[in-house]
């Protein structure tokens, strides 16, 4: 049958194939004249360094001097965290210290990537290779031969022999990180007690739940089932904050440290669908409760609001929390409940906070501490 099919097929013969059984199986394998054969790797062409030694010199001396301008954009941004601080709160100092600390670091990463980049371009050794695939792990041979690539490397990189430019690299790899370390510097201060200063805000007896950011008190009878506010001390305002004592601004030196620490989320619900833990009774008002705008797992603002289930979404990274029950965690990363500030109204139907709040506001690390 083979030799009937090749007489009947010309040059572009189809073979049937058979079955285990000695039948004419389903299959048929066609061998075909014209298959697209392997175009090899192209002519190589050879780079202006490669053909100029003095292109190449220039090449060199770029590669250096964009790692060099890494390290002083490195130093750039610690010193502008030196000379732009931001201590007193102002929004002009603020923005001053932001931009120039971010140009640093910016300048810093780009300039090792750039020089990175024209260093392989241009003065790295240039030739085609194949890569093939083996199985793992390889036999001995193999590497010994994967240790004399890695020493091939090093001669065509020219990491050994270039040492101003391996020495500008490292450099400039030793500078970057220093603006991120400089940065820590601002997490706590160094003279107080961090976890201290997370279980004491603004919020003490009888101060007002204002709107943020107008501060304009709020009246119970304002908030309606369903809606959310958010919420600042009534005394956090930019006039008057400077005025009041360390202790009454929460410990803390500016506006936005103590703001960052006080915000708060108001809501109500239908008396019905609350359930209080029987230690908070009494820390809500007629369905309205308030909690911690700060997110428990790394601090973020909790500010998407669920009024069908009742549940606060942090958009950073999806941890959920039940205000039904007491903010608890229902879903994401966050290991526990927001903190819940206690909350009456006082004469004039004014929201007012009972207390401050009776666990550290932010992440859980934080009360980990003590």
């Amino acid at each position: 049958m083979a030799e009937e099919a090749q007489n009947n097929g010309g040059e572009n013969a189809v073979v049937a194939a058979h079955s285990h059984g000695g039948g004419e199986g389903a299959g048929t394998a066609v061998i075909s004249s014209d298959a697209v054969q392997n175009p090899g790797l192209p002519p190589h062409r050879k780079r202006v360094t490669d053909l100029d030694p003095k292109r190449e010199k220039r090449a060199e001396r770029t590669v250096y001097t964009l790692f060099y301008i890494s390290i002083a954009g490195s130093l750039g941004a610690v010193l502008a965290y030196m000379f732009f601080p931001i201590e007193s709160g102002e929004l002009l100092a603020i923005r001053l210290h932001t931009m120039f600390v971010g140009l640093g670091m910016a300048l810093a990463l780009l300039a090792i990537g750039i020089g990175a980049v024209h260093w392989g371009k241009a003065i790295m050794a240039d030739h085609e290779s194949i890569d093939y695939r083996h199985p793992v792990p390889s036999d001995e041979p193999t590497r010994e031969g994967a240790a004399e690539v890695f020493k091939l490397a090093d001669e065509e990189s020219g990491f050994s022999r270039r040492s101003l430019v391996r020495n500008s690299l490292i450099g400039a790899l030793i500078a970057f990180p220093l603006p991120g370390i400089t940065l820590l510097r601002s997490l706590a201060p160094q003279d107080r007690d961090a976890v201290q200063l997370l279980k004491h805000t603004m919020w003490d007896k009888g101060v007002r739940l204002a709107r943020d950011p107008s501060g304009v008190p709020i009246k119970a009878s304002e908030v309606t089932i369903g809606s959310a506010f958010h919420v600042i001390p009534e005394t956090l305002n930019h006039e008057d904050f400077h005025k009041l004592s360390l202790d009454e601004r929460g410990g803390s030196d500016n506006l936005l440290d103590a703001k960052a620490k006080a915000i708060v989320l108001l809501m109500r619900l239908d008396q019905e669908e609350l359930k209080e833990l029987p230690e908070r009774e009494g820390w809500s008002y007629d369905g309205i409760v308030a909690y911690s705008k700060v997110c428990t797992h790394v601090g973020c603002p909790v500010a998407l609001y669920e009024q069908h289930t009742h549940h606060l979404l942090c958009p950073c990274h999806q941890s959920q929390f039940d205000v039904s029950e007491h903010a608890k965690v229902v879903f994401g990363p966050a290991k526990r409940p927001l903190p819940q500030l206690p909350i009456t109204v006082d004469d004039q139907g004014y929201l007012v906070a009972q207390s401050d709040f009776h666990e550290p506001v932010g992440p859980s690390f934080w009360e980990r501490l003590k």
